[in-house]
């Protein structure tokens, strides 16, 4: 796991390139603390912070073919990178480290180009430089589990791991993108491909990009796709759980493999708790796992199911107990950490949870993608809802029984379902200074919904759940809160082999009624858990991280959010009207405030923040 940064067709002076690369990658020295690296010549450049995992010894980067034609940085893993090996021996490679994934994804590089992208199973952002045709590719992951930024202005193109280091470069003045405001403020995230900064793109999940001298802008391309079906697999629900099992089963043991201590996030929910258990079944009694609470005697504490899970498995279990004061202190470090406004609550408690763990081990997985691929959180709700709509009454019960209505088409539908939703367009349009001429939040969901085509309604919606929430809001504040302290975090869930399983089985596997008649999330998961874990967990409903600090809104950080949002140093004037501001904040901080008030104020505290830590 590294930082990486370059870029490719900036005009610099000689004398400066090597100090520029190395200021870019010195702000992502807590991504790599290990060891650095730096490939410059005329007008590319490459450089690079490493957090050792794998060959210690070799593995350093920038690396460069034997013949110097092509040289690559990577941030990531690629959890086949032995297979892979060998089957480029049979073709003639050879290779100087013994497992290195680094040199092995090279070695793909050259032989197959952009389609050894569809070989690799991993979680990987790289940048590969061919001297011979002098082009710079960029690639990510299938699913987005690791972060690629870059800068483009019609002219030169720069890249990092994040946005910070593409600032540092100082090849430009950073202005806001106040559409991406617009947007946040509905998502509580900046959905891609924009950030916050003006011509800072994301590179989007399994995309890359590929910009070379004489193009007019840089190719974006998708290399790969979640490939639902419709009809669906015929298969039992037993059939399922026994195929997912194994599939899951392989994607934690090829994670647990590294060269240093490695352990598990377990909150007790059903995800992590699979996670363990199956790490467990092979690896043994021991492992190292670690859990987070509030100290807050009002706070939902999930600890006792963790250590519930922790006994039953045998692990080496380790606890954080937060108090109000150390979420407050965070604050500061982690608007800094995102580079751009994240307003989901639980990164603070995960920001200290991987502190903790990163005193015991450097590699730690994690439940995360659970909830997008196999329906948890309270699709089952949804589901139900949307098999009633299908249902006719009176004598229409016969007429179900001999044409039944098909399910509700999200494509359809004015607004599609979204995990997070807060503000419409003409909620937003009253709060801007300045007249709105930005598109509505939801119409790039309308473009994947017409991307995917028909398939169920669930498949839909999970679809959509992975193309902005999970990169977006889980997996950006995963990576962030686990690398701020130097700590590898993988997610099995995420497996490629994984994620195409559950895409291709029935929707009611994953949200359904089971074999009692009541609706069930993640029926097929739980399923397979039957044999791994005690009942209690299996059956319990998910709670998500409870952060109490809503209830604060009311009482002890009432003064906080006036300061924040009423004060003579309030950022976020320069484009909301102080009337909306103050109308806001009355309607949040007074007793039997309304979750969708307080999530309001909680998204405009956090962009305050981040305006006042950036400078803005």
């Amino acid at each position: 796991m590294c930082g990486i940064a370059g870029w490719y067709g900036w005009t610099i002076s000689p004398d400066e390139r090597h100090s520029r690369l190395q200021k870019m990658c010195n702000t992502l020295h807590h991504r790599g603390p290990d060891d650095s690296g730096y490939f410059v010549h005329d007008h590319v450049g490459l450089g690079m912070r490493r957090l050792t995992i794998l060959d210690r010894e070799g593995g350093r980067q920038p690396m460069a073919s034997h013949d110097n034609m092509h040289v690559l940085v990577c941030n990531g893993e690629i959890y086949n990178h032995q297979e892979l090996r060998q089957q480029l021996i049979t073709l003639g490679h050879s290779f100087s480290s013994t497992h290195s994934d680094t040199e092995v994804l090279l070695a793909m590089w050259r032989q197959y180009g952009t389609s050894a992208l569809k070989q690799c199973n991993g979680m990987f952002a790289a940048a590969i430089w061919n001297a011979q045709n002098e082009s710079l590719h960029l690639v990510r992951d299938r699913l987005g589990v690791k972060p690629l930024y870059y800068y483009y202005d019609g002219k030169q193109l720069i890249f990092a791991s994040e946005i910070k280091a593409i600032l540092a470069s100082q090849a430009f003045t950073p202005e806001v993108n106040e559409r991406a405001i617009w947007d946040y403020m509905t998502f509580r995230y900046v959905p891609g491909p924009h950030t916050i900064w003006k011509n800072v793109y994301k590179l989007p999940p399994a995309h890359y990009l590929v910009f070379k001298q004489g193009m007019a802008e840089p190719l974006v391309q998708r290399w790969w796709d979640i490939p639902y079906t419709n009809p669906p697999r015929s298969l039992s629900l037993q059939q399922a759980a026994l195929e997912g099992e194994a599939l899951l089963e392989d994607a934690v043991n090829l994670r647990m493999l590294a060269d240093v201590p490695v352990g598990i996030m377990l909150s007790g929910g059903l995800d992590s708790s699979v996670t363990a258990a199956l790490a467990a079944r092979r690896w043994g009694k021991g492992i190292k796992t670690f859990s987070v609470a509030f100290a807050d005697p009002q706070a939902i504490d999930e600890r006792p199911f963790a250590r519930e899970v922790a006994a039953h498995l045998g692990t080496d279990h380790h606890e954080i107990v937060l108090s109000q004061q150390q979420f407050l202190e965070a604050l500061d470090s982690f608007v800094y950490a995102t580079d751009e406004p994240l307003a989901d609550l639980a990164s603070i408690p995960l920001q200290h949870v991987c502190a903790l763990a990163r005193d015991h081990v450097t590699v730690v997985l994690s439940g995360e993608g659970s909830d997008e691929v196999l329906a948890g959180y309270n699709f089952e709700e949804n589901v139900r809802q949307w098999e009633l709509s299908r249902k006719r009454t009176g004598i229409g019960q016969i007429l179900d029984r001999l044409w039944p209505r098909p399910a509700p088409d999200m494509r359809t539908w004015d607004t599609p379902l979204s995990m997070t939703n807060y503000y419409t367009s003409a909620d937003k349009a009253a709060m801007f200074h300045k007249k709105a001429t930005w598109p509505d939040s939801f119409d790039p969901s309308k473009h994947d919904l017409q991307r995917l085509g028909d398939q169920h309604t669930l498949d839909q919606a999970l679809y959509l759940y992975c193309q902005g929430w999970l990169t977006e809001d889980l997996l950006m504040k995963a990576d962030r809160m686990s690398m701020l302290h130097s700590l590898e975090l993988r997610t099995p869930f995420l497996d490629y082999r994984f994620v195409e399983w559950a895409a291709q089985i029935p929707p009611h596997f994953k949200a359904g009624q089971d074999c009692n008649g009541v609706w069930t999330s993640k029926l097929v998961l739980r399923k397979m858990a039957e044999h791994l874990l005690p009942a209690s967990i299996i059956t319990r409903p998910k709670q998500g991280f409870p952060v109490p600090v809503y209830e604060w809104l009311a009482g002890p950080l009432k003064n906080f959010a006036h300061d924040m949002l009423a004060g003579e140093a309030t950022r976020l004037r320069q484009w909301f009207t102080p009337e909306a501001l103050s109308n806001l904040l009355r309607a949040a901080t007074q007793n039997g405030a309304s979750w969708l008030e307080q999530h309001r104020l909680w998204n405009c505290i956090i962009l305050e923040l981040w305006a006042r830590r950036w400078g803005i």
